[in-house]
This record gives C-alpha cells, structure tokens and sequence, in this order.
C-alpha cells in the first residue's frame, strides 16, 4: 500500500508490511459495529430509560405493514394517457383540487374487511399496521369533525381507522397511523403547487396548523391506544424545525408514550432516511426505498419498502419484488438492526392485489418457522456482511448469545464456515427443518465449519441457530488508512477488537510488546517500511 502526495518534492511512501495485534483472552464484550456514514443520534427528550421503555415493543417487532390508500386507488394510476401515477397523482397529473374532489362521489370500498386485512397482517408475522389516515392529497380515511373532506362524506360512510383499530385489538396487533403534513386540498396550506390556478391570497399557515393539530388530536384519543404517528411531507420551505419539535411535543402531551418518526422535524437526509448532524427530535429514521449500507449503532431506524414501484394501487405495475427478495431484504434490515415497514396498497374495492396477498403468504410462511431469528434481535456482531448470507444475534440467559445464520447461499460441499468469533460455540440446531436437528459442527482457532445438508432446507432463506458462551466477541479485520499531507502522510489502523493493542515498527522489522504502541493516527514525513 503506497500513498503519494501531490507535491513530487514532498512526496512520502509508506508501504504497510506488517502489523502486531495482541490480543487478551476472550473478553466477553461484544464488538462494535461500524457504519459507512453514522446517522447522527436524535435529540434526547425524555430520560434515556424511558425512551427505551417506549421503544421496547417497536424494537422487538421487526416487521410492519404500511398501508397507503385513498381516493387515489380510484384511478389505480391512469390519468388520460398516463399510467405511472399513484398515491401522488394530483401532483403528478395537475389535476385542479375540484375535480381531484369529485373522485371522493366514486369511494365505496364494499369488499373492505378490516378482520381479513388484519389477519393477513398477522399471518405474514407483522406487528404492527401504519396506515395513511390522510395522504398529501388532504383526504382523510376517518370521521373527522375538522374537515368534511372525509370517509364519512362518501358512499361508504364508515370510519376506516375505527374499524382497523378495533381489528388490530381483537387480533392482538399494534395501530400506527401515517400523517401528511402537507395538505395540497386544504386552502390554508402554503405554498400552492406551482401548476396550480387557486390563489394564496387570504392563506393563513398558522391557521392551518391549527387544523392539523386538531386532528391529530381526533386520531390519537378516539382509537384507543396508537403505537407511532409516522409523519411524512415535511420538505416544504412553510415547516421548520420550530414547528417540527413545537408538533413533537405536543403529540407527546396526547399520548406521552406514542412513538413518532424523525419527518416531524426537517433533519432527515431525502430517501436515505437518517437524521443529519444538529438538534432534531424524532424516535427513529426512515430510510426509504433502501437499506442502509451498514449498521447504525445507536441509531433506531425503519426502512419503508413498496413490493412493485408504488405506494398507492396502480393496475398497471406489474414490477413486483419476488418473495425471495423481500424475506432476504427482512434478514438484511434485521441484521443491522432495523425494522421493515412493508408496503401494500389496497384496490378501489377495498381488497389487496393478489401479488401481494401471495408474497404476505410467503413471508408468513417463512416467519412461522423461523421468526425468532427476526423478532427481538440485535444487529450482526460482523462488520462487513457474510459471503454466504447474514447474521442476527440475540442475548440468552446465563451469559450466553445466539447467533442466527441466514444462510442465502448454500454451500455446495456441505461445508458452512464462520469466520471470527472468539466465543466457544456449544450448540447448533438448523431452524428450517421440522424438529430443529442439531448441527455437527468443528471449531479451530477462529473458524467454526458446520456440516450441513448438501440441499438448502429452505428456498429464500435457510437459518442455523448457534449458542455461545459469553457475549459476542468477534475479530474484525484491521483496516489501514493513508491520507496525504503536505510533506508527509497521516497513518490511521482501525478494527481492532475491543481490550487489544496494536504495535508497530517504522523500520520493517517485525512488532514486539516493547515497539510503538498505537494511540491514534500518526504522520509520517519520510518513506517508511510500518
């Protein structure tokens, strides 16, 4: 490994040839995780133990269903000649706000059944259920006294929310609700869309708020408990990080254990979801569309997911995520530590599309057998993902950890090896067969080879549970680091294992316990042999 400076005249090699890790015996600790680009943690509003008591049942949940529906399912994405519109066709199409109105004299869903859509919720192993109450569009999915711009106005006249929540009670799921802050129907939010002919004149955003609040109000104190308020439409220049802890708060003061996203407050960095360095309220990111690359330690986070390419119904999306990809998209957001919000959007007539009753299906099939891998666990103690799949890890009594392989790669010898861990390993059962049967396996040194099947039990994702002594300790990879300088190069290791120092010399010779200790990077200002 060699580094040049710009400048030829102070041009400095250094070639990494050998490093010395002393490492103690097993120390019982379990490694940090690090992350491509940490999201900063948000800003503390109640004492550290409550927080984690009010996140207790979100964290071991894992897996939610995120419902958008409105009177955009009407269209099921077809606006004149275009078929790509959904939940934000009255943007995307410019439709005027009045005839975006009479779609609501079109909205009866006869063939909802809050009972089966909570069912189906509950079979694919979710616990929970977020679903649009309003969507940007301003129109609200329960009896609001605020707004006849609702449900109630419709042929179907019955409040959506209520019966969802009383099915989520019976069936023993959580209620969530999804609030837009925007609201391109409601004369008092500013600012207009720039298509859009209603004048701004008289527009009071103060007043709308007002409105806003109201109705939040409604939601959280007439449906029984509510596990999240998941905010969205925040990016518009009218919503400030002022309003943003000022609505925090006070959806707080309704409910002082409700769980509410980081889009209250303006933090969030677009569709990667995390909050940005500065003092931003909220309970958890919302990565969007994708998984972050790495764990985020201390960071709680949901990423929300479509199963095709919309969130609203389009009839004419037929670009679904196969069932594979979903439950190995599971195991990966699991295997960082986070929780996967999947989305389904219902049709007009209030049933869901059947690709996606058919990939609930499978997911709950798989969830059955193998759902103590998902539920209640923490992240990968490895740093980089596994060759052959990924790794969630959960504490056990007794001062002991498991470790669930999710194996998406089969190995074609009947050989699986883990790399890394310090532990002794004591126990092994292969979850995806009936019985659980033990698995043989062998440890040497650092590497523990498992003899498994030659066929993968499982088509999406097999799973091997593995007992450990202690918590997890695991060996990461050093990594070296060279940037230049102005006549020289600064020198950073990083990667060791907890409760172990490295040494190094600068002369090539091999590190010894007396040679340099390393404390933190260091430069270099001639060529040397580290």
């Amino acid at each position: 490994m060699s580094c040049s400076p710009t400048k030829a005249a102070t041009r400095t090699y250094v070639a990494i040839l050998a490093l010395l890790l002393f490492l103690p015996a097993c120390s019982g600790r379990t490694s940090e995780r690090t992350a491509d680009a940490p999201a900063a943690p948000l800003t503390p509003v109640s004492a550290p133990a409550d927080h984690d008591a009010r996140m207790a049942w979100w964290r071991e949940a894992r897996l939610g269903m995120f419902i958008h529906w409105g009177l955009y399912s009407i269209p099921a994405g077809r606006w004149g000649d275009q078929t790509n519109h959904a939940e934000w066709i009255l943007d995307t199409a410019h439709i005027p706000v009045e005839r975006y109105e009479q779609l609501a004299g079109d909205f009866n869903p006869v063939k909802f059944d809050a009972d089966a859509w909570v069912r189906m919720a509950k079979d694919a192993g979710m616990k929970y259920i977020v679903i649009t109450s309003k969507h940007h569009d301003g129109f609200c999915l329960f009896d609001s006294k605020h707004t006849d711009y609702d449900v109630m106005s419709t042929p179907f006249q019955r409040d959506i929310l209520k019966e969802l929540a009383e099915a989520c009670e019976r069936h023993g799921l959580v209620m969530c609700w999804y609030h837009s802050i925007m609201d391109w129907h409601h004369p008092d939010y500013l600012p207009r869309r720039g298509w859009e002919t209603r004048s701004a004149q008289g527009a009071d955003f103060d007043r709308y708020v007002r409105y806003m609040k109201a109705q939040l109000a409604e939601l959280v104190g007439n449906y029984g408990h509510i596990g999240v308020l998941w905010f969205d439409g925040e990016w518009e220049n009218t919503w400030t990080h002022e309003r943003g802890v000022d609505l925090y708060r006070y959806v707080r003061s309704l409910q002082p254990d409700i769980i509410i996203n980081n889009r209250v407050d303006k933090g969030r960095q677009g569709m990667g979801g995390l909050t940005r360095e500065g003092t931003f309220v909220g309970d958890f990111g919302t990565p969007e569309q994708e998984i972050p690359p790495s764990g985020l330690p201390g960071v709680d986070w949901e990423t929300c997911m479509t199963m095709n390419d919309h969130w609203g119904f389009n009839a004419y999306d037929q670009n679904w995520k196969s069932s594979t990809d979903l439950i190995r998209k599971l195991c990966d957001i699991a295997s960082k530590g986070g929780n996967f919000l999947l989305n389904v959007g219902p049709k007009a007539d209030g049933t869901f599309p059947p690709e996606s009753v058919d990939r609930l299906a499978d997911i709950g099939r798989w969830m059955r057998r193998h759902g103590e891998s998902i539920y209640g666990t923490a992240a990968s103690p490895f740093v980089d993902p596994l060759a052959w799949g990924r790794c969630t890890t959960k504490a056990l009594d007794g001062d002991r950890t498991r470790l669930y392989l999710h194996v998406f790669d089969w190995p074609m010898d009947g050989k699986l090896k883990l790399e890394g861990v310090r532990n002794k390993a004591t126990r092994a059962v292969l979850l995806s067969q009936d019985g659980h049967p033990a698995v043989r396996f062998t440890q040497s040194g650092r590497t523990i080879t498992f003899d498994v099947p030659m066929q993968a039990p499982d088509p999406f994702a097999s799973v091997i549970a593995v007992d450990f002594e202690g918590a997890i300790d695991v060996m990461r990879p050093l990594t070296v680091t060279i940037a230049p300088l102005a006549g020289g190069a600064a020198v950073t290791i990083a990667g060791a294992p907890r409760g172990s120092e490295i040494r190094y010399t600068l002369d090539g010779g091999e590190p010894t316990p007396d040679t340099n200790l390393y404390r933190g990077p260091f430069t270099l200002t001639r060529t040397a042999t580290v």
